[in-house]
């Protein structure tokens, strides 16, 4: 038998310790977040239960304590049953919130979920007519009853709720939070069996009281989620909780804020300090929105978390906060105009997964002097490109790149060659050009890995013997700038060539006017070895740029492609003609091949062979097609050159 001073020593403790914990967080200053109310909740339940335990150890133990003895008892067992049968359901519904598995959770189904609390806190609260959950003998001798075994399966029921939404929300959770949860579920469990077991060790309200020290260190504490020089949230915070809304299919709205000018504003105060915007935004963000729903997940961004508004509310004050960002800002002794970006989105309509929720942050936005607000169709462009970067991870591992090509005649229209030309078919994109997915490709690095693959396809093809045999003299291959710029980029070429036997003079690499213009020194190595070698090259959209015309033709390039823009041009006014004509003959001076790209009418072409050009290009004879349909193209077209047998 355990004695007096145990049972009063563990009442003790367990008492203390929750005094502790709602100290701490009360001095924390985290009491504002529902939460964080359910989690004093918790701990004045637990406080009022050691108090009782108190009661009645002094009581239990001291029989000549005779004086109100039967009240105290009576009394303290009451307000025991009371308070501790909603324990179970408020650790359930405190661990949804922590992993927004409470989202879920409808009127009706909150109604349904409470039906076995409210059950057992009726039976609680008609025990002293009924003594259907406890009672006291004449002795005062504590007596457990049927009833109370209905406590026990509803306490079971929220118990395993709350440890099954903490599992299937586990990757929306911090390690921390895991850990200290996982703890608490091992005290509940092992303080109730023991107290099941043996009724006379009274360690139940203790082990529940530890467990709880655990949560309030691991998870009310939130040390690890808070970005320390501005107060708000931090990414991590951000990325768990966006992702426990998006794991239960809470419906919510995110205004992003974009500071263009932090790095002036922090040259001009001169203090140094990361967190100066926070500073001056801090109290009016925290008019906006609670401190807990604000998030600072790079020191010149900001999201504000609106939830449970509807889209009209939500776009007013997306526009509020975008018309403050029109007035200066009073900060020290500076008067400070911040020049703001704003993105209003959707979760989960338009931001579906954690990765596209840092792209959206991390993506570039547009630099303004003033302050505008994306919204609706207009954040399509930010998800579009998230989702063809995506497109391009996965293109080699599903086959999703494919070549194209599309053929140039002689100006007598005759076959000439073809240029290679990358395509995409995604499974989930559709069909998508090189417009659109190439230069993402060149900024997350796979243009290498894209170039190299067309280089190859077009080998494989020239190996075959088919373009040859047909009469083609070349196939053009487009180069980025990215690639020409990489170390060892003329190796690569070269070894790609020879793994297929290839005749260099086969291959002809194009590069557009502008790339030409940003490097002229690296470029004209980089071409020389590659002639010296024995390839051809070309000037891609000549016309389209704004280079030095004596550096571009001192790149030595074989032939110059006239961007379709001019040859259009010409066809709508006398000046456009003049801009033709002068750009042919100054080529032709140059000595230099000429192709025409654009070129679909007949009328086109008789003008281009007045002007004398060498090469077209252009939907009139084909648009870019695969391969196998550039194979009956060309096989038709050598057929009607041959001459008929008699």
């Amino acid at each position: 038998m355990f004695n007096y001073s145990f049972s009063l020593g563990v009442a003790l403790s367990s008492l203390l310790i929750c005094i502790v914990n709602l100290i701490y967080t009360i001095i924390q200053k985290r009491t504002d977040k529902l939460q964080n109310r359910l989690f004093i909740a918790v701990l004045c339940i637990l406080m009022v239960n050691s108090m009782t335990a108190i009661v009645s150890s002094v009581y239990g133990f001291k029989p000549e304590l005779i004086a109100g003895r039967s009240f105290a008892l009576h009394a303290s067992r009451y307000a025991y049953f009371l308070t501790h049968t909603a324990l179970c359901p408020l650790f359930f519904y405190y661990s949804s919130n922590v992993s927004f598995a409470s989202t879920r959770l409808t009127n009706r189904k909150i109604f349904l979920l409470s039906l076995p609390f409210f059950v057992t806190e009726l039976l609680v609260i008609i025990n002293p007519f009924t003594n259907l959950v406890w009672s006291l003998d004449q002795n005062l001798e504590f007596h457990r009853e049927w009833a109370e075994i209905l406590i026990y399966i509803a306490a079971l029921f929220y118990y395993v709720l709350a440890f099954h939404e903490v599992i299937r929300t586990w990757d929306c959770i911090s390690r921390k939070r895991r850990i200290s949860l996982i703890f608490l579920f091992i005290m509940v469990a092992v303080g109730v069996i023991v107290q099941l077991l043996n009724k006379d060790l009274k360690v139940e309200i203790l082990a529940e009281a530890i467990g709880f020290t655990g949560v309030m260190m691991s998870v009310e504490n939130e040390d690890d989620r808070i970005d320390i020089g501005s107060g708000f949230y931090n990414r991590t915070a951000l990325t768990l909780d966006i992702g426990g809304c998006l794991k239960n299919g809470r419906k919510l709205k995110l205004l992003l804020i974009r500071i263009q000018n932090s790095d002036l504003v922090n040259r001009l105060i001169g203090t140094g300090e990361a967190n100066t915007i926070a500073d001056i935004l801090s109290d009016y963000l925290r008019s906006v929105v609670p401190r807990y729903d604000i998030y600072i997940p790079e020191k010149d961004t900001f999201i504000l978390t609106l939830y449970n508004l509807p889209d009209a509310e939500a776009e007013a004050i997306a526009e509020r906060v975008a018309g403050r960002f029109e007035q200066p800002w009073e900060y020290r002794e500076y008067s400070i105009q911040l020049s703001a970006s704003l993105i209003l989105s959707d979760i989960p309509t338009q931001i579906k997964s954690t990765a596209e929720l840092a792209y959206m942050i991390d993506s570039p936005m547009s630099d303004s002097t003033g302050t505008r607000v994306l919204k609706g169709n207009d954040l399509r462009f930010v998800m579009r490109r998230h989702s063809i970067e995506d497109a391009l991870s996965r293109g080699f591992a599903e086959n999703s790149y494919e070549v194209y090509f599309q053929p140039t005649y002689h100006i007598n229209r005759k076959l000439h060659g073809a240029e290679a030309l990358i395509r995409m078919h995604d499974k989930e994109l559709g069909n998508l050009y090189p417009d659109e997915f190439i230069p993402i490709a060149e900024q997350n690095g796979l243009i290498d890995d894209i170039d190299e693959f067309v280089l190859e396809e077009v080998c494989r093809f020239l190996q075959t013997g088919v373009p040859a045999e047909h009469g083609i003299d070349n196939i053009n291959i487009n180069l980025s700038v990215l690639q020409c710029m990489r170390p060892g980029f003329v190796d690569s070429i070269n070894r790609i060539v020879e793994k297929y036997g290839i005749n260099r003079r086969m291959i002809n690499f194009e590069i557009t006017e502008s790339i030409a213009a940003s490097d002229y020194d690296t470029l004209s190595h980089v071409i020389q070895r590659l002639r010296e070698e024995g390839f051809l090259f070309s000037m891609d959209d000549y016309g389209t740029g704004y280079s030095n015309v004596s550096n571009i033709f001192s790149l030595n390039f074989d032939v110059i492609k006239i961007d379709k823009s001019l040859l259009w041009g010409a066809e709508k006014s006398t000046m456009g003609m003049v801009i033709l004509e002068n750009t042919i003959r100054m080529i032709r001076q140059m000595e230099k091949k000429i192709l025409v790209e654009g070129v679909e009418t007949l009328a086109q072409i008789k003008l281009l062979e007045n002007l004398k050009v060498d090469y077209l290009q252009g939907y009139y004879f084909s648009k870019p097609i695969p391969k196998k349909d550039f194979i009956a193209l060309i096989s038709a077209y050598k057929k009607k050159e041959e001459p008929s047998s008699i």
